[in-house]
């Protein structure tokens, strides 16, 4: 989804990023092109930890550029992917022999857990942090 930015650059700094729309949400990077590229990051940043978050629908170009924090600066979109956001469930297909399986249900049993529970929770141990996909 395409959200308004406001970027500012002085001689010899780096380039700022305010998100206007993620309120106290900003980034910066050395180009213009690094700095939209962290805008994804700061966005999955900002609803860390959020359960049931909603992002809110991009503000009006018109109000941004009217806005205190766009003088001076540039105002452009950002294609920031809301997908992180999603917690719908989905079916995945996997392939692993009988006998891994039987150890993973009996590890799942033995928590009381679902399979499916399981292997989602050894995934995330596994991966630890992750940095966000282009940053």
């Amino acid at each position: 989804m395409l959200y308004p930015v406001i970027i500012h650059k002085d001689a010899g700094s780096a380039c700022s990023v305010i998100l206007p729309d993620f309120p106290g949400c900003f980034t910066a990077g050395d180009t213009l092109e690094e700095a939209l590229a962290n805008a994804q990051e700061a966005v999955e940043l900002y609803f860390e930890g959020e359960r049931d978050a909603v992002a809110p629908p991009p503000s009006p170009i018109d109000a941004v550029l009217g806005s205190e924090d766009a003088r001076d600066g540039a105002v452009l979109l950002a294609d920031i992917d809301l997908s992180f956001l999603d917690t719908t469930s989905v079916p995945v297909n996997i392939t692993m022999p009988v006998h891994i399986r039987n150890t993973i249900d009996r590890a799942a049993k033995a928590r009381g857990m679902s399979r499916s529970a399981f292997m989602v929770e050894s995934a995330l141990r596994a991966a630890g942090p992750v940095k966000a996909a282009g940053a």
